[in-house]
């Protein structure tokens, strides 16, 4: 039997990069998936075709996850086409928006940084989780920047994402007498079209040469550890922000 048979999942953020891998590796492993994107519906439709073309179940559910309304709609399709109950949330959406340095950046930019990575997560799990029965996963997707404050020009998304670390603990205390347990994952360099809209190529080289691995990371290896720690092979991990950078930061 698959480790997540008869789940249902939403992965916001879900259509692209990181979020699709995690998409296709939970419907993968059984579970009825809703993919949330926002812009780029024909990358959202282009997921489902992979999953449904590998057997699964999906749907695509669009909705700013910044925005309580739209969060609501998505958790509303969940329940609609897969039943009364959510299993796993994967909060996969945030961003960078821009490198800019403290000089640079004004207060809408910050507020925005902000409510894409924080924001967004906080709405997610208020509104899944009444609907999340014991046994339930949560997945952030915090980053290494939230751990070393980031590269030149990241401090508002690494300050971003280090709250993403400390809301996740905190909800691993909340969450578990509900039995439902809250992680997180601390992607360094993985090769998505995040690094190459926020990254040099030289500064790509350069850190994958650090990196005891000698390599950047792959979505699917991230989606892996996020599956695992939606599934009950991790019953017993709760509140943990999990590194997955080849070796070149240890927490």
């Amino acid at each position: 039997m698959s480790k997540l048979s008869g789940k249902v999942a939403i992965v916001t953020g879900g259509s692209r990069d990181i979020g699709r891998a995690v998409s296709v590796g939970l419907a993968k492993e059984g579970a009825s998936v809703v993919v949330n994107f926002l812009n780029d519906e024909s990358a959202a439709q282009a997921t489902l075709d992979e999953i449904t073309q590998a057997g699964g179940k999906a749907v695509i559910a669009k909705g700013d996850m910044t925005k309580p309304d739209d969060v609501s709609a998505v958790v509303q399709a969940a329940l609609d086409n897969f039943g009364e109950e959510i299993h796993v949330l994967v909060n996969v959406t945030g961003g960078m928006v821009a490198r800019k340095t403290l000089d640079e950046m004004d207060f809408d930019f910050f507020e925005h940084v902000m409510r894409l990575n924080v924001t967004s997560t906080f709405l997610a799990t208020k509104a899944v989780v009444p609907h999340m029965p014991a046994g339930g996963a949560i997945v952030n997707f915090a980053s290494q920047a939230g751990r070393d404050g980031g590269g030149p020009g990241a401090s508002a998304y690494s300050a971003g994402k280090g709250a993403v670390m400390s809301f996740t603990r905190g909800m691993a205390k909340e969450l578990g007498p509900k039995g439902i347990r809250v992680n997180s994952l601390c992607p360094g360099m993985i090769a998505t079209t995040f690094h190459d809209t926020f990254t040099k190529d030289e500064v790509r080289t350069n850190v994958a040469n650090s990196t005891p691995l000698r390599r950047q990371g792959k979505a699917s290896e991230t989606a892996d550890a996020a599956v695992y720690l939606a599934s009950d092979e991790a019953s017993f991990i709760t509140g943990a922000n999990i590194d997955i950078n080849g070796g070149l930061f240890f927490s």
